[in-house]
């Protein structure tokens, strides 16, 4: 039996699906297969019953599943407290971070980074909260900023505000709509939001919430896209507060119900749960605790 059997074991027995832990393994379906085979083999009993959909723990592998889980646990913060051994952190560091720099405080949290652990070399990467989170599931960055509710057991969070959106109407609209209740403003047309944006879980849960399914005029991926859009008349959609203010204030978009917080969601550092006591997670959670101002 060998560790990278138990976190096979482990990895699938949390997705429930062959070819996506094989995914998060960086291994082979066949790979993934054999290392199960081999376990059950040396256990002398089957781990998992397969079906059309995926694979589910058999009894024996539910009894034996906390036991592997411990193990993993034990081995990694055996190798943790061995690094925290080693003297003063050093080496490249993956940051996954969204929109706006200055909203995440990049450049003050970094130069506190810097100055308190001069041997760690930061490495950012820009994307939107889904790829980031993926990529922190998938382990190829170390950690990164995640707007919205983190639905994965297997990912981490550091909260560490809350952003407010605003609904930005165009100028042509505003006599209509500034003051419109929800089932009007349905009616209007709407600037969609591409999955691949960092708004569109934001976006979608509202009207949800709301129930209205408004008629979408397109799909956009950007903020500054959309800013355009609806400077130009061509619908409605979602802003950061910030973002709705500050436009709102030369006259170029008006902002429904006079600014009116529409939603919130929540701000968050993330990292892989695996990771929780690492030192290097360590660190960069408590430079991020004293930028933020979080107990």
């Amino acid at each position: 039996m060998e560790i990278y059997q138990l976190r096979t074991f482990v990895t699938v027995a949390q997705q429930g699906h062959l070819t996506q832990a094989a995914e998060l393994l960086h291994l082979s379906q066949p790979a993934v297969t054999a290392q199960i085979k081999a376990l059950e083999e040396e256990f002398g009993m089957p781990l998992f019953e397969r079906y059309p959909g995926g694979v589910q723990l058999t009894e024996a592998g539910k009894l034996l599943l906390p036991d592997a889980e411990n193990i993993l646990a034990l081995g990694r913060n055996l190798l943790h407290k061995a690094k925290s051994l080693q003297g003063e952190p050093r080496g490249k560091v993956r940051i996954g971070t969204i929109g706006v720099a200055a909203r995440l405080k990049i450049g003050p949290w970094l130069a506190l980074l810097r100055q308190r652990h001069p041997l760690i070399t930061v490495e950012t990467t820009h994307g939107v909260s889904v790829s980031v989170l993926n990529e922190v599931r998938k382990k190829t960055i170390d950690a990164g900023f995640y707007l919205g509710r983190n639905p994965y057991q297997n990912v981490n969070t550091l909260p560490l505000s809350e952003v407010g959106f605003c609904v930005a109407l165009p100028p042509q609209m505003a006599v209509e709509l500034a003051n419109a209740d929800w089932k009007v403003l349905g009616k209007a047309p709407w600037l969609g939001v591409s999955q691949f944006s960092s708004l569109a879980d934001i976006t979608q849960e509202l009207w949800r919430s709301q129930n209205i399914a408004p008629l979408k005029v397109g799909e956009f991926d950007e903020e500054a896209t959309l800013l355009e859009l609806i400077k130009a008349g061509v619908g409605v959609a979602v802003l950061a507060e910030r973002t709705a203010r500050r436009y709102a204030a030369d006259g170029s978009i008006v902002l429904w119900r006079g600014g009116e917080l529409a939603t919130r969601a929540p701000l968050q550092f993330i990292y892989s749960a695996e990771r929780e006591n690492d030192p290097v997670i360590g660190m960069l959670k408590a430079s991020l605790r004293q930028v933020w101002d979080l107990p």
